[in-house]
Formats: C-alpha cells, structure tokens, sequence
C-alpha cells in the first residue's frame, strides 16, 4: 500500500480509501436502507482492508440511514483497531424528519456530531466532511462550529464534499480571515468519465495545499465493463439499485470510451478497472481514491492499480474526450 499526506496536515492517508456507503444501504437514500451489504459482509470487507493496509474509511452519519456508521462502531469496537485508522465522516442529510435535521447550522452540526460519535463507538472523528453545500447557512456559521469542535478535540480536521471551487475558496477565505479551523481535503467526484475537477477544484487544491479525495472512481461500476450497449444491467448492480447518479453514462461516447480503456487495458495485460483506478492515483493532485467494494473479490482492481505506474503523456492518452 502507498500513503501520502493529507493535505497540508501531517496525516498520511492509504492512497486507497474505504467507502463505506454500501453498509447497511446504498448511500442516503432512504427507499434502499437494508439494501447494502449486511453486518457480516461489512466485516468482512473491513477485514479484508485493513489487512490490505487500507487506513483511509469513510463513511456518512446517513448512510443506511446510521447503519454504516453502527456497523463500523461495532466492528472498530470488536477488533481494537481505532487507533489505526484515518476515520472520516460526513453529515448534511436529514436523519429524521425534523425541520431542523439537514444542513450545517450550528444546530445540526452540534447535534450529529454526537449522534456520529455514538454510532461509532469513538470520542473523537480524525475527518469531519460537510456532504454537500448548504446554501441556506452562512459559510461563518458553518465553521465557526467546526472549529469548535475541533477545538474541543472531538475532530481533528474538516473538509467538505461535492462543492464547487467558488464555495470551496469563500470558506477558505472566511477561515483565514476569522481564525477558525480551514478546510483540509475536498471529497468530489473523479473518474475518466467525469473529470469536471480538471477545470477548478483540482487547480484550487493544489494551489492551497488541500487534499483531494475522489469518490465513484469507477463511475458507479460503468469503468468496470459490466454496462454493454443494448444489454440490460446486470442484476444487484448500482444502474438496477441506484441508476439516477449514473444516467448521464447511458450513450455511445462512454461505450466508446470504455472500450478504448478496454484496448489500452489488453495491451497492458491488466483489468480494465484496474487501470481505470490507475489512473485516478497515478493523477499528481489525487491524495486517495475512495472505493466501494460489495464482495471481497471487488478489492482486486484496486491491487491491480497500485502496481499500474503512469506517465503524464500516458495519462492523457487514457483520457480522451471529456464526457462531464
């Protein structure tokens, strides 16, 4: 396993993460709780990480709504392994219907930390991430409680997720200017189909020294191979459980990008996945690629990756025309 540090902190993180948003569902959505993978599964998808020297779990307080988080308690709590871990956690969501449950008020904030805290057995978070953008809370109000929780010791660092490179350097700004606690790693999405980050995000972290931790660098499974045209799903995958995130990949360019993959992939003489996630690591401003496994032989590109090397040129070779 490779490490590299997070951001401008002194915290080396596995240049392979564990998404853990298929525990207990798949993500937040509510009409798919319990349709994740099970506490025994969980564990052992855990097992298998931590072994592989993967540090880097990330997790949100409302997927499987609290269930994943639960899960990752017990299990932290079963092998003794806190200590080893970069444990990073997200909220935003509403977890109930309370008019006041979603967002980064003051409120909210002060109020799911706790409920994190508990659900995973631990008294302090290494990484507390803002999910998405709250437009109706001031960016003061919202870290102005973050660093009071960093302060307090309950969380070591903040970052934020799938925020635009605007929002991302107004709550820069407004940390610098009041001395509150800055953001420390972006978490968007990033992969060969999606690579909206080139233009601003990638450019802002690494002018301000920030992490970048992508998720879906698979494209929700379409970077696998597993979507043909004029094919169905196959059964159990995320465009039969959770296909809205991944529709704008339904046409003949990605078809035609995944199989130029595939060619590249062949002459390699490695998985198609494995140098899709290749090339997510091998990208200079990637500080870790967060994977979802649901089965244990899901780990195998990720192994595949980490002995893929890229140039720059091969990079770009790879990336061919942008689809988002």
């Amino acid at each position: 396993m490779e490490y590299r540090l997070f951001g401008r902190t002194g915290v080396r993180v596995s240049v392979i993460g564990l998404g853990c948003g298929g525990f207990g569902g798949v993500g937040s959505p509510k009409e798919l709780f319990g349709k994740g993978e099970d506490e025994g599964a969980a564990f052992q998808l855990m097992d298998r990480a931590l072994e592989l020297g993967i540090n880097y779990f990330d997790t949100a307080n409302s997927y499987g709504g609290g269930a994943s988080e639960e899960m990752i308690g017990r299990w932290l709590t079963a092998r003794g392994v806190r200590d080893q871990l970069v444990l990073s956690t997200k909220l935003f969501n509403a977890m109930s219907a309370e008019p006041n449950a979603a967002g980064l008020s003051r409120r909210a904030i002060m109020r799911e930390i706790e409920g994190s805290l508990r659900r995973l057995q631990t008294d302090h978070l290494d990484i507390y991430v803002t999910h998405e953008p709250d437009w109706d809370t001031p960016p003061e109000e919202t870290l102005r409680a973050l660093d009071d929780l960093v302060r307090s010791g309950k969380v070591r660092y903040v970052g934020c997720s799938n925020e635009p490179a605007w929002h991302v350097a107004r709550g820069l700004w407004a940390s610098d200017r009041l001395g509150l606690a800055r953001w420390e790693g972006v978490q968007n999405e990033y992969n060969l189909l999606h690579r909206g980050a080139e233009r601003e995000v990638l450019p802002l972290c690494a002018d301000q020294g920030l992490a970048f931790t992508p998720f879906s660098p698979l494209a929700g499974g379409w970077l696998t191979g597993k979507y043909r045209p004029g094919e169905p799903p196959p059964a159990g995958s995320r465009m039969t459980l959770r296909p809205g995130p991944y529709e704008e990949f339904s046409n003949q360019p990605t078809y035609d990008a995944i199989e130029r993959l595939r060619k590249a992939a062949g002459e390699r003489g490695v998985e198609l996945a494995a140098l899709a996630l290749a090339w997510v690591i091998r990208s200079p401003r990637v500080t870790a690629a967060l994977v979802g496994p649901r089965r244990l032989e899901h780990f195998e590109p990720a192994l595949g990756a980490l002995a893929i090397q890229l140039s720059a040129e091969e990079r770009d070779a790879l990336s061919g025309q942008s689809i988002a």
